[in-house]
């Protein structure tokens, strides 16, 4: 999926990166535990989180995740958005929760990571 794609879905807006950047995105997973993320070996992968704290930024570079979409509309403070700029990461955010987030990008054909 693209971006565009996704964010269509969710109803997301970009927090950092253009819409008509080109990443490609082939599975979704969904976690506001740090450490079930490390687990993951897929590339191109949607981070989907709750969680906005220098942890998921530092996790996601750890785990080569390169998108991040924030549920419920969490504001993402101007020094996580630095950090996520400064390692190339895509932030997006949605006023859906993490449940309604994973339901509609399965809905639209992005699979699960498991």
């Amino acid at each position: 999926m693209t971006l565009k794609q996704i964010a269509d879905a969710v109803n997301a807006t970009f927090v950092c990166c253009k819409p008509e950047e080109e990443r490609r995105i082939d599975y979704a997973f969904a976690a506001d535990l740090m450490s079930d993320v490390l687990t993951l070996t897929q590339e191109h992968v949607l981070f989907i989180t709750g969680l906005v704290a220098p942890q998921t930024i530092r996790t996601a570079v750890v785990s080569d995740i390169h998108t991040i979409l924030v549920v419920r509309n969490k504001p993402v403070p101007p020094a996580i958005l630095e950090l996520a700029i400064d390692n190339d990461i895509c932030m997006l955010s949605s006023p859906y929760s993490m449940y309604r987030v994973s339901g509609e990008l399965y809905k639209a054909g992005l699979p699960p990571v498991y």
